[in-house]
């Protein structure tokens, strides 16, 4: 896409003379609209928004008191929908992390398909000029993101991102009003199975990131509190659905079936694992399905849900059932049976949250 035909977005707070070089080297770079959102600057910062608006093709909107980073994005999105035709949005940092050059790359990598480009800086141990620790939680939540959501992003906390004008009304759907919003983002398109494509830009940190307005325990806070949020729930709802799966299988394991050992397509099993796992996972199963419904993914009325939710369960039935009688022989201690079975069982729920979001409970059909 042109440069001409994008829009850079660029909300701030209390910026300072990097802001201004920022958007004159933009204007040189033939882009359509600069957009700058002032999210509740002092007074004594406005003189800079007052020289901006002067310019040509650039635009300044104010908020009177600080909303935060979420909402000045989404303030950018509403007036760009309203007032203009412009069909690429790039949004982008104050702070003078991000070139001009990148930010024309990414508008170099746009077109009309639906996807979400991210600016990616790099994070390995070979860049020095990433401090310690930013690189140390970019790689935390990248691999939290990864395990969860299933992609690997290698910049999650980048704010030089690119989409079409059609996904300008998705991207006012997504909720947070802080820095949470960046990350509500990305679950937001992986809900929806929109590609996000890492594009490689330059990684700058001015004085080890001092002029940043990320709070650290806060802000931090309200990612997790998104990233993880519907995972913590689906632990609870595990824990109560095991606490039922294993009362139900030691009790008949360890008070009503007898043990013995059976063979079945040359593999030897304990038979009381074999008729106990079924029956425990019968008994948990039903309750597991309503809480994963109603209290972790929210589904509401999602239909087929029933349907799916029976085909997985049966599916792990067998895998936890096949591997537990098989290991089940080698253990010879009662209560190391419900250890074994736990083990088996954290590795099974993982692999089932994972599906249960993307395809038992998809959120796109709630």
């Amino acid at each position: 896409m042109k440069p001409q035909e994008c829009c850079v977005l660029i909300p701030s707070l209390s910026p300072d003379d990097r802001l201004p070089a920022y958007v004159k080297e933009l204007l040189a770079a033939e882009f359509g609209l600069i957009l700058v959102v002032d999210d509740g600057s002092a007074e004594k910062y406005q003189p800079i928004f007052d020289e901006i608006a002067t310019w040509d093709r650039c635009h300044v909107l104010h908020h009177d008191v600080n909303h935060g980073k979420g909402q000045a994005l989404r303030t950018g999105f509403e007036y760009l929908k309203n007032h203009t035709d412009l069909q690429g949005v790039i949004t982008a940092d104050s702070d003078g992390q991000h070139t001009v050059p990148d930010t024309l790359k990414l508008a170099a990598e746009m077109s009309d398909k639906d996807e979400l480009l991210l600016g990616s800086r790099d994070f390995s141990r070979n860049n020095p000029n990433v401090p310690p620790k930013s690189r140390f939680g970019n790689r935390i939540t990248s691999g939290v993101f990864r395990v969860l959501y299933g992609q690997w992003l290698p910049d999650t906390q980048t704010g030089l991102r690119a989409f079409n004008r059609k996904l300008i009304d998705m991207m006012l759907q997504v909720k947070g009003d802080r820095f949470e919003y960046e990350m509500n983002m990305l679950i937001h398109c992986s809900n929806r199975k929109l590609p996000m494509r890492a594009i490689t830009i330059e990684t700058i940190y001015h004085d080890d990131n001092a002029g940043t307005h990320f709070h650290p325990i806060r802000d931090s806070w309200r990612i997790y509190k998104l990233l993880l949020g519907s995972f913590l729930r689906y632990s609870a709802s595990s824990i109560v659905s095991f606490l039922i799966d294993y009362l139900v299988l030691s009790l008949l394991m360890l008070l009503v079936l007898e043990e013995k050992n059976i063979t079945v397509l040359g593999l030897v099993f304990s038979s009381s694992a074999l008729i106990a796992t079924p029956i425990a996972r019968l008994c948990s199963a039903p309750v597991n399905f309503l809480l994963n419904k109603n209290f972790v993914f929210k589904a509401g009325e999602n239909k087929g849900a029933v349907g799916r939710y029976i085909i997985l369960a049966v599916c792990a039935l067998i895998v936890t059932t096949l591997v537990f009688g098989f290991l089940d022989q080698f253990v010879h201690v009662g209560f190391l049976h419900i250890l074994l079975k736990m083990v088996i069982d954290v590795a099974v729920y993982v692999v089932n949250f994972r599906i249960q979001k993307a395809w038992v409970f998809p959120e796109n059909e709630a």
